[in-house]
């Protein structure tokens, strides 16, 4: 059968048709995948610039912090410091009004103890002049004790008197108080049960002044220590004897602990 040639011209025409665009189509779509991976490219870099910037950002903050966490560890530690001293100096002030207390006490039996012994200098005057002054004590009246630690000096009484000729010795006050210019001669012995922290001693002293110490620290048993003194004393000095800071001393009915003294001549 014969075709004719116009049917032959437009079939041959839709054969071109589509296959021109098929070839311009294959054309155009490489150039739009390109411009997408060209667009896709520059929003990663966008990005990533921003990433960039962020990081950046986030790296000045925490040198900041870390600029802020190191100085409130200095401060910190500085306040520690501070506590620390302030906790220090508490328990010094603690000590110190202690020891206030402790003299204030002192003070108030001293004063107490001084009106005694001025009434007790105007007797010895009234008296007139004795010839004859000796007196031995041993520290507690009765039974058996240890007194101390204190953390002052502290003045001892020796309550068990065995001899007084003259009553120059006061048991109530612990003080001799001389009722002749002379020379006297005192001793002392001290002692106490063995402790790890705490001696046992004692100072003899005249008008507050110390003048010999009689100390003995032992860890364990029974230790005891000695001391005396010859003395040049007025009409109204005042010997006695001080229990020594942080010190113990023992004494029961044996009389362990003793203070003893008497007149050698007058002068």
């Amino acid at each position: 059968m014969t075709i004719p040639s116009h049917q032959l011209q437009t079939e041959s025409d839709n054969e071109i048709i589509p296959h021109g665009n098929q070839a311009g189509s294959q054309v155009r779509e490489p150039t739009n995948a390109s411009d997408h991976q060209q667009t896709c490219t520059q929003d990663i870099h966008a990005v990533l610039r921003e990433m960039s910037a962020s990081l950046a950002e986030q790296r000045v903050e925490m040198r900041h912090l870390q600029r802020e966490n190191e100085a409130q560890a200095a401060k910190l530690n500085e306040l520690e410091l501070q506590k620390t001293e302030l906790e220090r100096q508490k328990t010094e002030v603690d000590k110190l009004k202690q020891q206030i207390q402790a003299q204030a006490a002192e003070l108030i039996t001293m004063k107490a103890r001084s009106n005694v012994t001025e009434i007790q200098v105007e007797d010895l005057k009234r008296d007139g002049e004795v010839k004859q002054v000796a007196f031995s004590a041993s520290l507690l009246a009765s039974g058996s004790g240890t007194l101390g630690p204190f953390n002052t000096l502290t003045p001892l009484t020796f309550r068990y008197v065995v001899t007084n000729i003259g009553n120059a010795y006061n048991p109530h006050t612990g003080f001799f108080i001389a009722p002749v210019r002379g020379a006297y001669h005192f001793e002392f012995y001290i002692g106490a049960h063995g402790h790890n922290s705490h001696g046992s001693g004692a100072v003899l002293v005249k008008n507050g002044e110390h003048i010999f110490i009689a100390y003995e620290h032992q860890p364990s048993g029974y230790g005891s220590s000695a001391n005396g003194a010859t003395l040049l004393l007025e009409v109204g000095d005042v010997v006695f004897l001080r229990q020594w800071v942080n010190s113990r001393i023992f004494d029961n009915e044996n009389h362990h602990s003793t203070f003893s003294g008497h007149l050698l001549f007058t002068m």
